[in-house]
């Protein structure tokens, strides 16, 4: 479980970073930057991954309420334009952007820092697993993300997003091949280029 030592070691204000929806072929990379307040962590916070939708739906609603947090995007267009990496990397350094109040360190779940963050950063393989906030970080990107995919069902129906969440699943390829992609696809992902008509 993951714990407040990594803040501990760090010097001020510290934010925790992740992002989701590198995978799927469709919709946006969500990337969430979360500032705790040490006396206020919610009790349970884990990797996103590891909770149940109930659970990180209760802690989105708590962590909304008792941190500080950003969020930023990069929209499909922007995915194939620069590749989904480095648009996790710009999702990442909006996120922190959009804080209400600057950190002095960031902690950034994976391996690479993102370009031209207002202060001083590491990269935590693995972090969501190992930092508090990286944690609260994947839980609100994961809660976004998942909600704008629901949306996203309603907009585009046929491709079943509100259930797979874009992910290139067996019934998403299937809808890819009977309706071909619709805005929200990622043509650069080879199953949705495939799909082209």
């Amino acid at each position: 479980m993951p714990d407040y030592t990594l803040e501990r070691t760090a010097t001020g204000i510290v934010c925790g970073v992740d992002e989701v929806g590198r995978g799927p072929g469709a919709g946006p990379v969500v990337a969430a930057a979360v500032i705790l307040d040490p006396a206020r962590i919610p009790p349970g916070l884990n990797d996103s991954k590891k909770l149940s939708q109930k659970r990180r739906e209760h802690l989105f609603e708590v962590l909304i309420q008792d941190a500080h947090f950003g969020l930023g995007m990069a929209e499909p267009e922007e995915i194939d334009r620069l590749n989904i990496l480095h648009a996790s990397m710009v999702a990442m350094g909006r996120a922190v952007a959009a804080l209400p109040m600057m950190p002095d360190h960031a902690l950034i779940d994976g391996n690479r820092l993102p370009k031209d963050l207002p202060c001083t950063a590491a990269a935590i393989i693995k972090g969501d697993g190992k930092s508090v906030s990286i944690a609260a970080a994947s839980i609100i990107a994961k809660v976004v993300r998942d909600r704008l995919m629901v949306r996203a069902d309603e907009l585009y129906p046929g491709y079943g997003f509100a259930a797979h969440k874009g992910y290139l699943t067996k019934v998403h390829k299937a809808a890819l091949q009977s309706l071909g992609p619709c805005p929200l696809h990622r043509f650069s992902f080879a199953p949705v280029s495939a799909a082209v008509r």
